[in-house]
């Protein structure tokens, strides 16, 4: 009897600090190259940073809304050319000087100078001039109206900083959110802690780390054996099953802004001829990758455009999967024998394991691919940054970003006059019909002229203890925003 007593206590003294926990474990698959989210392309940076550090004039709802942020309330002129921005008052940043219209001057026009290493630096291009009319109001007036502004202010790259700061912002971040930067082992984890002077609603929790864990087989060890409360964007979907089926863990499916592409090299030959484009589409079995990669997770995709988006048209008729038409394509473009190129690969298991998958499609059709399996560093230096590659899969995460197909410095280096048009009027366009039919437009010709190889949109499945509630659920951006996790009791 005295020993069920005893046992009786310890596991009611271990729920009761179970239930009081304020810190949070969570796994990360892709560790950031460094913590400016104005400076770099890397989707693993605004996963820390986003709302937790850092915070926008506007900012994402879980559903993907645009709510209100530093900027309390805005006014809009009728001619959609000038936007004042009412800021919150006696907001702090972490080192303790105060936010005010001068940081928003100072962010938005750093963004958008000459000298810019923001990886969106085109959100910020119509922008005009940005002026503090005293401390706590911004007038941002644009060259022309732009649809989409309050959205794009949204955006982790628009996060406003400060001037004091901005030195050591890659290494030792300074924002306004509800977390603070704690610490960074390199190689194993980032720490925030609470912000206990946060202008808004405090955060349940005291603090997070970020762990990073690379392989897929160490995520689900470490899940499994809790060393870890959650894991973001799961990267085995086929351990999915087994955490479904235990108690202690909660799978979240959801969507992502994730389009998932085999990224095509067009100034590169033989790509550079559209039939050979075409081909290489014609060769891939969207399913077969889903099926094969994700275990079923997933939605196919004919263009650069989420299916969840209410102006999403579904072109994958444009693309079907045929390997004798493909082959009779190659033929055609000079190619009859096919050809090789390179297949570069970053870390997430939908690239490694998409491109074996891909690289035995190609084959059939005569395009031997030379796989190379790169670290993230590695495929943002020789990939986007270099152009050094035929072929290479990425998920692009970012909301709405169909306009990059308009920068013809783009990595995928696609470069017609007609689509950036297209584009620049869809930026000045206000009008919700006028828009759709712009953005219709604008998935039809990347998909007709066969960009990249169009796959599916990224599923977004995390794995969270089941006592651990306010996880998103979807990512309209790419965040694990924790400002409203916590423990239940």
């Amino acid at each position: 009897m005295k020993h069920l007593l005893l046992s009786t206590a310890l596991i009611m003294a271990a729920n009761a600090a179970f239930a009081n926990t304020t810190e949070v474990t969570v796994g990360l698959q892709l560790e950031p190259p460094h913590l400016d989210p104005t400076s770099a392309a890397a989707g693993a940076i605004d996963q820390v940073l986003y709302s937790n550090v850092f915070e926008g004039l506007t900012r994402f709802g879980p559903d993907g809304s645009v709510n209100a942020g530093l900027a309390e309330s805005w006014d809009i002129s009728e001619d959609g050319l000038t936007y004042t921005f009412k800021l919150r008052s006696g907001v702090t940043f972490h080192d303790g000087t105060s936010f005010g219209s001068e940081d928003v001057v100072f962010s938005l026009d750093r963004a958008r100078a000459e000298d810019s290493t923001n990886a969106q630096k085109a959100l910020f291009a119509g922008i005009e001039s940005v002026e503090a009319v005293d401390a706590t109001t911004v007038k941002v007036t644009l060259k022309s109206p732009q649809g989409n502004f309050l959205f794009n202010m949204a955006w982790g790259d628009a996060v406003i900083v400060a001037e004091e700061s901005i030195a050591d912002i890659k290494s030792n971040p300074v924002g306004t959110g509800a977390f603070r930067f704690g610490d960074w082992k390199q190689g194993d984890s980032i720490t925030l802690t609470r912000n206990a002077d946060y202008w808004g609603d405090a955060a349940a929790l005291e603090s997070a780390t970020f762990k990073f864990i690379s392989e897929p087989t160490a995520a689900f060890a470490a899940m499994m054996a809790e060393d870890i409360d959650a894991f973001y964007s799961y990267p085995a979907p086929e351990n999915l099953a087994q955490f479904e089926a235990d108690p202690r863990f909660t799978v979240l499916a959801g969507n992502t802004e994730g389009e998932t592409i085999l990224a095509i090299n067009n100034k590169m030959e033989p790509f550079n001829d559209v039939r050979v484009r075409k081909a290489v589409s014609m060769a891939i079995d969207r399913q077969a990758i889903i099926d094969g990669a994700m275990f079923g997770y997933g939605t196919p995709i004919g263009s650069h455009f989420a299916p969840h988006h209410p102006d999403y048209i579904d072109l994958t008729g444009n693309a079907p999967f045929d390997p004798e038409a493909a082959k009779a394509l190659l033929a055609e473009a000079g190619y009859p024998d096919g050809f090789t190129t390179t297949l570069k690969l970053p870390p997430p298991s939908y690239a490694r394991r998409g491109g074996e998958i891909i690289a035995a499609q190609l084959r059939a059709i005569g395009v031997e691919t030379e796989i190379s399996n790169l670290e993230w560093a590695q495929w943002l230096e020789q990939a986007f940054r270099g152009y050094d590659y035929g072929l290479t899969i990425v998920s692009h995460t970012e909301p709405m970003d169909i306009g990059i197909y308009a920068r013809a410095e783009y990595y995928f280096q696609y470069d017609n006059a007609d689509f950036q048009a297209l584009i620049d009027k869809l930026s000045v366009e206000t009008d919700p019909a006028m828009r759709s039919d712009l953005l219709k437009q604008a998935q039809t010709t990347i998909s007709e002229d066969y960009v990249n190889g169009y796959l599916f949109q990224l599923a977004l499945t995390s794995v969270v203890n089941a006592k651990l509630n306010g996880f998103w659920k979807d990512a309209p951006t790419q965040a694990v925003d924790l400002t409203a996790v916590s423990w239940s009791e």
